[in-house]
């Protein structure tokens, strides 16, 4: 017989699990707020690189037209409704119904994180052969946006979308880290979001295509080149309990699109981050 009886203890509060909580791009692209249709429309309006004339023989000034472009960002909807009984949550540990709330809006933000991505994605204008990241691949790819008239002076709407494995390379950057080179120390002190460096804010993404492989696509761009409809008031959460059926629900709801408006402003960066990857 034994002379033991062993009793477990049930944490009550649940502990999160690791998985992209919010949105990290929505608000690094041009964003409208759609009252009413399945469609936004957005003007890229410029001079279609126009050069100055002089005056006709006739005494005239030629006249031209601006170069006006249309880009439709068709809307879809989507939504996420986990459900659990009544029962399910009574007999469950932890704290079942926020569980279920908090759990529904994080699965609507990642996916607007992919919409966004895959259009990046459809950028034409890329760096060649994967490579590892490097100062001067950096430099190379903000001359590229540069050369196409792209404002990369414009710092607060210029932004790099890169894997956690294109950071392992530079943190090995003397440039990256200095306190000569940087205002924001990422060795110092605790991790950051956003870091701007080098002329871009660093945005470091756990969801980049090909993310841990010799094929990772990291993306260098201005906040212009795409644009991101949603609905206004942005993302429906709701929740509630079914008296018939004795369950209780959440449902997180959005409508959105997203459309590349400037091919020039995106520049897709081709990277190898197969070496730092572990699995």
């Amino acid at each position: 017989m034994a002379d033991t009886a062993y009793q477990k203890q049930y944490r009550q509060e649940f502990i999160a699990g690791f998985e992209q909580n919010m949105s990290h791009l929505a608000h690094t692209v041009t964003t409208e707020a759609v009252i009413k249709g399945n469609e936004a429309v957005f003007l890229v309006a410029d001079t279609g690189g126009a050069e100055p004339v002089t005056r006709g023989v006739n005494g005239l000034i030629p006249a031209r037209a601006d170069n006006l472009t249309q880009n439709t960002a068709t809307l879809a909807e989507w939504h996420d409704k986990p459900r659990r009984t009544r029962f399910n949550i009574f007999a469950s540990q932890g704290d079942g119904r926020r569980i279920l709330q908090e759990g529904t809006r994080k699965v609507i933000n990642r996916k607007r994180d992919k919409e966004i991505m895959a259009e990046l994605a459809t950028g034409t204008i890329d760096t060649g052969a994967t490579q590892t990241m490097s100062l001067s691949l950096v430099t190379k790819v903000r001359a590229a946006l540069g050369n196409n008239d792209v404002p990369v002076e414009e710092e607060d709407n210029m932004f790099f979308l890169a894997s956690h494995a294109a950071e392992a390379y530079l943190l090995q950057i003397p440039e990256f880290t200095k306190a000569d080179y940087v205002d924001v120390k990422p060795l110092n002190g605790p991790a950051r979001r956003y870091r701007r460096w080098c002329g871009f804010n660093w945005i470091f993404h756990p969801h980049v295509p090909g993310k841990g492989t010799n094929a990772e696509k990291c993306f260098a761009y201005h906040r212009s080149a795409i644009g991101h409809a949603v609905n206004t008031g942005e993302m429906n959460v709701s929740a509630g309990y079914n008296d018939e059926d004795d369950y209780y629900w959440a449902r997180a709801s959005l409508f959105m699109g997203s459309k590349k408006l400037q091919n020039a402003g995106i520049v897709v960066v081709n990277h190898d981050g197969a070496a730092v990857a572990l699995s």
